[in-house]
């Protein structure tokens, strides 16, 4: 029997209702409401689903993750985007990225929009103290920094990726290493020592050291491992060496080292006594890389793809004592980390905020894998489109998801949409659009309504960045230098209007 799935109109009006009861305070409350945990959300980058022990890898050890993993809950279909600037900014504004200006991972497409309501703000507003460690990347300008985004402390990185220097806004400081990198900390650069995993995650304990003391908190520790360039400490690469291509030994070995640090981390809190009063959530930002030649959990796609394999991440909610270990099998995503969140903590959500939200809170799933969870459609579009030419790029990877379906638009043309049951071929090789078209036909039409929907949002497509990274630029402000002819070529704002593929 072929599944029927409800007019997109309902399902709309569905989710809506959902948002819009709990931020009124008419929906059912869980159990979970209000009991304002401490909450550590770690997001790697560019690890895949693939990419840990407890998920079948064959080569790589994570004993920590695989902790999390055995000690709460864990999502078996849980939905981010292709690449990290979009899951970032869904995460943290419970919507699709498109909706905040997010569309691409430099060219200031990558930069949120200035009127997203973000988790760290309301959080804030609701009593804790919120610190994020690691990666950003939704705006290298001062005006987009995290303590504009309701972060009370920040230490961060610059670009994508430490190092990195892009036409116009988004750049690293000068000549920066993931050894002893220069971390912008509050405002001003300091010079730190270590491997930057480690820096990271040092930092963070540290900071919630002090945090404990005063109430609540919440920290993002958000650390660019394993991203590229494959830099690992010599013992943890050895650790591989040999048993896999090199690129993969050093790549396998940036996730050791951060599976350390986690494992670091759970032994502090065991030390403070927070273990109980804090809820941990680990997840991924995109499909996987490097590994994916090895294992990827028997997915199609990887990082920059539509498929399964580009877009499903792990997310592991660990709490003891409250969330029993299990699995939860229904479909949940990146935006309903907010809603989830903000219930847990108590805090107040005004009605337009959630008006906006594409997500719901997982609370009844957390407490109880079995419960109702209507059905919805989520769409995925890897944007990335040359500056100017969204127009052209309705149906180039792109997909929607529904119940165990997912429609898939690998080309650039109308016409060329896929259908996979994924419960059934998790590896997608069976095409079942012309079997049934009828779903086919459905999705596709939500999906035509999401794009017009979602054009009056692209506020960064035409936006022109500085002649200079404003993160080189402060930095040679405080330390002094100045670029080179070569440099100021390369951060030319004009070249973003030439096609790219940085990521």
């Amino acid at each position: 029997m072929k599944r029927k799935l409800l007019f997109p109109a309902l399902v709309l009006v569905a989710g809506l209702t959902w948002a819009l009861a709990a931020a009124e305070g008419r929906a059912p409350v869980s159990a979970l409401a209000g009991r304002r945990p401490n909450i550590i959300l770690i997001l790697t980058d560019d690890q895949g689903y693939g990419d840990m022990s407890c998920h079948g890898n064959p080569v790589l050890k994570t004993p920590n993750l695989d902790r999390l993993h055995a000690e709460g809950r864990r999502f078996l279909d849980f939905l981010v985007s292709p690449t990290c600037s979009p899951t970032r900014a869904a995460i943290l504004t419970g919507r699709h990225e498109f909706k905040s200006g997010v569309t691409h991972t430099i060219y200031e497409r990558e930069r949120l929009a200035p009127g997203a309501v973000t988790l760290a703000e309301l959080l804030r507003q609701a009593g804790y103290q919120t610190g994020i460690f690691g990666k950003w990347h939704l705006g290298d300008e001062r005006e987009y920094w995290p303590d504009r985004r309701g972060f009370g402390e920040f230490f961060i990185h610059g670009a994508g990726g430490i190092g990195q220097t892009y036409p116009g806004s988004c750049g690293d400081a000068p000549d920066n290493s993931y050894f002893s990198p220069v971390i912008l900390h509050n405002g001003r650069f300091v010079k730190t020592t270590g491997y930057c995993t480690d820096v990271f995650f040092t930092r963070a304990i540290t900071w919630m050291d002090e945090a404990r003391r005063h109430g609540p908190f919440f920290t993002m520790i958000t650390p660019n491992a394993p991203h590229t360039p494959l830099d690992v400490p010599a013992e943890y690469e050895a650790l591989y060496a040999g048993r896999v291509p090199t690129n993969v030994a050093k790549f396998f070995g940036m996730i050791a080292n951060l599976d350390d640090n986690v494992g670091r981390l759970l032994a502090r809190l065991q030390v403070w006594g927070l273990e109980r009063d804090t809820l941990i959530i680990f997840m991924n930002d995109n499909g996987g890389t490097q590994g994916v030649s090895v294992f990827n959990a028997g997915m199609r796609g990887q990082k920059g793809t539509p498929w399964w394999g580009g877009v499903r991440a792990a997310s592991f909610w660990r709490w003891p004592g409250v969330l029993p270990p299990g699995d939860i099998a229904p479909l949940a995503a990146h935006v309903d980390i907010m809603p989830t969140l903000l219930e847990i903590a108590g805090a107040k959500v005004p009605a337009a905020v959630a008006r906006q939200w594409d997500g719901r809170s997982l609370a009844p799933l957390l407490l109880n894998p079995a419960a109702p969870w209507p059905d919805r459609f989520l769409v995925t579009h890897l944007g990335r489109w040359p500056t100017g030419k969204a127009a052209g790029a309705k149906y180039s990877q792109c997909s929607v998801r529904y119940g165990p379906y997912q429609l898939v638009s690998a080309g650039k043309t109308a016409g060329t949409w896929e259908l996979y049951d994924l419960r059934a071929d998790p590896g997608q090789t069976r095409n079942l659009a012309q079997q049934q078209p009828e779903v086919v036909e459905k999705m596709a039409a939500f999906y035509d309504r999401w794009w017009e929907e979602i054009q009056p949002c692209l506020v960064n497509e035409m936006a022109v960045g500085p002649k200079i990274n404003p993160f080189k630029e402060l930095y040679w402000r405080q330390f002094g230098g100045e670029p080179t002819a070569a440099l100021l070529q390369q951060m030319n704002p004009q070249l973003k209007f030439a096609p790219a593929s940085g990521r």
